[in-house]
């Protein structure tokens, strides 16, 4: 799973506009990380190897989370023989919201201050 931020500003000042980039940035960190945890805590889980393959990345304003399992993806959406179990979509559904994400960009830029 992909997130990627997408945003512009019509601020004429540099200083403003580079601190809301990186409120946003630091909002993206908080956010995958949230996730993160989220995906490994609701991953079905037998063995826990599914678990434990569970990463993430970020880069700017782009993150990603992910499964190196090999199998992450059938649990999430199921297959002919095995029905879905998801722990993806979930923890995105609680985690990725234009109001919290609004909310902690807000809370990064009064902290940068």
């Amino acid at each position: 799973m992909k997130i990627r931020f997408d945003f512009a500003t019509n601020i004429r000042i540099d200083a403003v506009d580079k601190a809301v980039k990186a409120a946003a940035e630091a909002t993206m960190v908080d956010v995958i990380v949230d996730i993160h945890h989220d995906t490994i805590s609701g991953s079905p889980w037998l063995t826990g190897n599914n678990a434990r393959s569970i990463a993430s990345e970020v880069n700017g304003l782009q993150g990603q989370v992910f499964s190196t399992s090999g199998y992450g993806g059938f649990l999430e959406t199921g297959t002919r023989v095995m029905p879905a179990r998801p722990y993806f979509k979930p923890a995105l559904d609680r985690n990725f919201t234009p109001e919290k994400v609004g909310e902690r960009i807000k809370q990064n830029l009064e902290a940068m201050k």
